[in-house]
C-alpha cells in the first residue's frame, strides 16, 4: 500500500477545485470488481475547512443508493452521537475507506482496499484535518499503517486505542468506534459518547 504523507498547501479555491477534479476521478473508478456491483462509488462529504475527518469502511445500502454519505441506519446513529456530544455535521469531513459498497456486507478484501488507497491520500492531502477518526477496525488498521506504524502489535490493538489520541509524523489520529457497531450492541452507546466527546476540542 503506497501513501505520500507529505501535504502540500492549498487556498480554499484550490482546495474545491483539486477536491471536485478528486470527485470525478472517483465516480469514474474502475480499478476493482466492486465497480460492477455498485450504483455509486461516494466521495468524501462535507466542509472543506473542517479540522475533524471520519473515515468510515465503506456505503452501506442507502447510502449507495442515495449518493450520500451516513444516510442509512449507521447514519442515524452517527448523527445521534454528534448531537450527544455538541458536535455539528456541518463542520466535520466525512469519508469512507472503500468507495462502492461491499456486497452482502462482507469484509473487505486487501486489493480493494490498495485500489482505493490513492483517493483516500488525496482527501487527507486536500482537506489537511487537524485530527483523522477512523471508525472501527479496517480504517483504523490502514490509517496506522499509512503513518508507518504497525497495527499488528498489541499496544495498536483497535480495543486499546478506540477513543485514544495518537500522534504519528505530525498527524493526530483518534480511533472510534463505528456507529454500526451501537446497532448490534446498543449497551455500547455510553461509552461510546464518552469517547466522541473528546473530540469536541478539536473544533
Amino acid at each position: 500500500m503506497s501513501f505520500n504523507t507529505k501535504m502540500r498547501h492549498y487556498s480554499l479555491t484550490e482546495k474545491q477545485e483539486s477536491l471536485d477534479i478528486l470527485n470525478y476521478q472517483i465516480r469514474a473508478c474502475k480499478k476493482c470488481r466492486l465497480s460492477v456491483s455498485r450504483k455509486h462509488a461516494l466521495t468524501g462529504e462535507g466542509n472543506i475547512k473542517a479540522h475533524i475527518m471520519f473515515i468510515a469502511l465503506s456505503p452501506g445500502a442507502k447510502e449507495d443508493l442515495q449518493n450520500r454519505m451516513f444516510v442509512g441506519p449507521s447514519g442515524q446513529v452517527f448523527d445521534k452521537l454528534l448531537y450527544e456530544v455538541g458536535i455539528d455535521r456541518k463542520l466535520v469531513f466525512m469519508t469512507n475507506l472503500i468507495k462502492c459498497i461491499l456486497p452482502k456486507n462482507r469484509k473487505p478484501k486487501t486489493d480493494e482496499i490498495e485500489s482505493c488507497s490513492y483517493f483516500l491520500n488525496e482527501e487527507i492531502s486536500i482537506i489537511q484535518p487537524d485530527v483523522i477518526v477512523p471508525l472501527g477496525y479496517y480504517a483504523t488498521r490502514t490509517i496506522l499503517t499509512k503513518y508507518h506504524t504497525d497495527p499488528s502489535t498489541e499496544e495498536m490493538n483497535f480495543k486499546n486505542i478506540n477513543g485514544q489520541l495518537l500522534t504519528f509524523n505530525e498527524m493526530n489520529v483518534f480511533p472510534l468506534t463505528h456507529p454500526s457497531a451501537l446497532l448490534y450492541n446498543p449497551s455500547f452507546e455510553t461509552d461510546t459518547i464518552k469517547k466522541y466527546k473528546k473530540l469536541k476540542k478539536y473544533l
